[in-house]
């Protein structure tokens, strides 16, 4: 292609449309490789020995809803971003999930009762360890997936960026939670490849995540997407480095 179509259908791909967390539009074009958990598996066993839970930042609610046979009696997810949050209280309310629109910080309080959960889970969600360890019942167990906070910081670097929360590690929430009186039970580091077969496809991933390199558009970063055309044109694959991790925390 000459630069004029590759800029034509790189644009194709900024506009197309992505709602809640579902990237099945880039399927065999980003290939990220599986940790070595299965955090929905864990969720659906925990979940068989609650009476509540509450979702974190539930996304869509795409994947939560696949737990469904597993809910416990009682079920709440919180969402703050719009969107977000109207396609999962529209998926999700109907079943008799609570949908709050709740803003996740590391900071914030949560607005639930004291021991108001049997489990709190988290999927690639910030969140604050004290609120955590006083919302959960005693006995309550805390399941959060983490996107390492040097995540693809290879790709950050591909467009002249740097990881927003380079801190968001186990080194850091960890401490947190111990403090807040909960015991770790397991955490695993995990670390691999993630593969885009495209530029078109790193274009797509960029505007639906756009923390990623904040301000992304075609227009403004065209030569950091053309740098990687010339990566593809010479041979090379555009591979880039997925860190992730998982914590189960108990209160006693």
């Amino acid at each position: 292609m000459t630069r004029s179509e590759l800029l034509d259908s790189w644009r194709r791909e900024e506009a197309q449309p992505f709602s809640g967390w579902d990237f099945s539009y880039l399927a065999g074009r980003m290939i990220e490789e599986e940790p070595p958990w299965d955090y929905m598996a864990r969720a659906a066993e925990l979940m068989r020995h609650a009476s509540s839970v509450v979702d974190l930042d539930t996304g869509g609610g795409e994947r939560f809803l696949e737990l469904r046979p597993h809910w416990p009696p009682k079920v709440v997810a919180t969402e703050e971003y719009p969107p977000n949050l109207a396609l999962a209280t529209e998926r999700l309310a109907p079943l008799g999930v609570q949908v709050l629109n709740v803003r996740i910080t590391d900071d914030d309080p949560l607005p639930f009762a004291d021991d108001e959960f049997d489990l709190v889970l988290n999927r690639h969600s910030a969140f604050n360890a004290a609120e955590i360890a006083r919302v959960l019942a005693p006995g309550g167990v805390f399941l959060t997936q983490q996107v390492h906070g040097l995540w693809a910081d290879d790709l950050h670097a591909a467009f002249g960026v740097t990881p927003q929360w380079p801190d968001a590690t186990p080194e850091q929430y960890v401490p947190r939670l111990q403090a807040a009186g909960l015991t770790i039970v397991d955490l695993q580091n995990w670390q691999d490849a993630l593969r885009f077969t495209d530029v078109g496809a790193i274009v797509y991933f960029l505007k639906a995540v756009p923390w990623t390199v904040p301000g992304f558009t075609v227009a403004t970063h065209a030569r950091y997407l053309f740098a990687l055309q010339e990566r593809i044109d010479a041979g090379e694959e555009l591979v880039f480095t997925s860190r992730m991790y998982l914590i189960e925390a108990h209160k006693e």
